[in-house]
């Protein structure tokens, strides 16, 4: 039976968002005690395309949007960049889905001790 024919696997957005959110969690490592862990919200666009074996297989693209909540100070571009980067790799590898788009909301700062001169 040809791969077309035997049906498809379809990823429910649930769990990539749940796949996204570790993902932040990951690329984030220890965050402070009283900040909430990161929330994904995401759209899955599922379609069907033509593949090397000459069947078509049900692939999706994702968009993602991530809430955090940081430490501060801290590299707030930096700590984005790397949870972009870990949500598209864990995604991929997890869900063999495409990310196109990833949307990083920083919801809230957390002060951390003071560092250098504070006025």
């Amino acid at each position: 039976m040809a791969p077309a024919e035997r049906g498809a696997t379809v990823i429910a957005d649930l769990v990539v968002a749940k796949i996204a959110a570790q993902a932040a969690q990951e690329a984030l490592g220890t965050l402070p005690p009283e900040a909430a862990p990161p929330h994904a919200t995401v759209v899955v666009l599922h379609h069907a395309t033509d593949t090397a074996g000459g069947g078509a297989s049900p692939t999706g693209t994702a968009r993602v949007g991530i809430s955090l909540e940081l430490g501060y100070p801290c590299d707030i571009g930096g700590r984005c960049g790397a949870v972009r980067r870990r949500v598209v790799e864990r995604v991929g590898a997890l869900a063999g889905m495409e990310v196109h788009e990833v949307a990083v909301q920083v919801e809230r700062l957390h002060p951390g001790p003071a560092q250098g001169r504070t006025q």
